[in-house]
């Protein structure tokens, strides 16, 4: 550098540089008698290598739980995956430049296997810095075998090889860590890929088994489908939360417009054991437009599709608003939803000359046989809801009867009516 910088002073100036001296420091020459000793001592190790592949594997044994376990199970893989990393750890200490990438790829692919096999990181750097130390201690003992007065000059070399160590073990936890990303991924897209096929009802029986294990839910357990849908996206958590309770066990798959949870229940229960009737009925608040739909309980995850078949049948019923629809409360609103061409059918015949009115006439009218219906047929319940007193509303429901042609008093005329009535709220576009 000092160098460069007198030539390009020399170049300004007009003046030719002159070439100092070079003469050896005592420092390089330290240094290469310090590399001496160490080739000796390296060529030694490679010569035998069995040898400090035994010892590095005995440590791992001794010292380290999860590589015995690994040990135990197959110890001729950890044998010869000890043996490599050595052998390039060595050879990288004769000729560092036209070792370094083979060296570097050898542990990559260690880091890489190790995180598929689900050993702990911990426990596999532990490995190399074990590696690193004995490879250390095996230079100093072959150094004072062959010449005692030549150890003191390993210290020149210490930090390089401890660089090494340092450098190898910070690639090899960064193999680990993308292997284990990548699997993460994979596990992830798994799991979705078994949820989405048991949610559609195209699993195969073959692939309930590991649909079960991945979703941490028994086979043959009873099954009800929750759906979710009305809220931002940052409120997904909270909206589960309050549709199905923190104590049942559940998983949630993430749809483009809706969010399906497979609820494990109870021999004798319906529905999550949560305060599902509550959950997104408000009008304002965080979870504002919540709207949750609730199948009818299912055995079993091959059957799952069709539970959330009924959960989106129970969304269809519920509120644009916001509101929980449990499917067994409201089946004949089902019925409806599930057939809409026949519900559309039903809605002209019985109500066709009501709905024929003019705008105003026909919502007044309207309004006051669903008021009546709810208020269980109490004319001055309705009333009072309306404003209006009870005899304007038997006035209004004897105009719906003469339009209609039909009985508010004849059971099968109510349920028409009743009938007709869901199927236009719900069918009206």
């Amino acid at each position: 550098m000092q160098h460069a910088v007198r030539s390009r002073a020399a170049i300004r100036t007009g003046l030719t540089p002159v070439p100092r001296p070079r003469t050896p420091s005592v420092a390089s020459l330290m240094d290469a008698d310090a590399l001496r000793v160490l080739h000796r001592a390296a060529r030694a190790l490679l010569d035998d290598l069995p040898d400090l592949t035994d010892r590095l594997v005995a440590l791992l044994r001794e010292q380290e739980p999860a590589y015995r376990a690994a040990i135990t199970r197959d110890p001729q893989a950890t044998w010869q995956e000890a043996q490599r990393s050595l052998r390039h750890s060595v050879t990288s200490l004769l000729d560092p430049r036209g070792a370094r990438e083979a060296a570097r790829r050898c542990s990559w692919r260690i880091g890489a296997s190790r995180a598929e096999q689900g050993l702990p990181l911990d426990a596999l750097l532990h490995a190399f810095r074990l590696g690193g130390s004995l490879v250390w201690q095996r230079l100093v003992e072959e150094t004072s075998k062959a010449a005692p007065e030549d150890v003191r000059l390993l210290v020149h070399v210490a930090a390089d090889v401890w660089n090494f160590v340092d450098e190898h073990c910070t690639l090899v936890s960064d193999a680990y860590r993308q292997t284990e990303w990548q699997l993460g991924r994979r596990r992830e897209n798994r799991v979705r890929l078994l949820a989405a096929g048991l949610l559609d009802g195209t699993s195969r029986i073959a692939d309930l088994p590991e649909a079960a294990q991945a979703l941490g839910l028994p086979e043959q357990g009873r099954y009800v489908v929750v759906a979710v849908t009305g809220v931002h996206p940052a409120r997904r958590d909270a909206a589960r939360a309050a549709a199905v309770p923190s104590c049942a066990r559940v998983h949630w798959h993430a749809g483009a417009d809706v969010d399906y949870g497979i609820v494990l229940v109870g021999a004798g229960d319906d529905v999550p054991a949560s305060d599902p009737e509550d959950a997104g009925s408000g009008a304002c608040g965080p979870l504002a437009g919540l709207r949750v739909g609730i199948g009818s309980p299912v055995d079993g995850l091959a059957a799952v599709g069709d539970a959330r078949r009924l959960a989106d049948t129970a969304l269809d019923i519920c509120p644009p608003g916001g509101g929980t629809v449990r499917l067994a409360d409201h089946l004949p609103a089902a019925m409806v939803v599930t057939s809409p061409e026949l519900g559309r059918a039903l809605a002209e015949k019985v109500l066709g000359p009501l709905l024929r009115l003019e705008p105003a006439d026909r919502e007044v009218l309207l309004d006051t046989l669903t008021t009546w219906l709810d208020c269980d047929g109490s004319a001055q319940r309705a009333g009072e809801r309306l404003y209006c007193h009870r005899n304007t509303v038997l006035n209004r429901l004897r105009r719906c009867e003469q339009l209609t042609g039909r009985s508010l008093a004849r059971p099968a005329d109510l349920v028409e009516m009743t009938l007709a009535l869901t199927a236009r709220r719900l069918l009206r576009d």
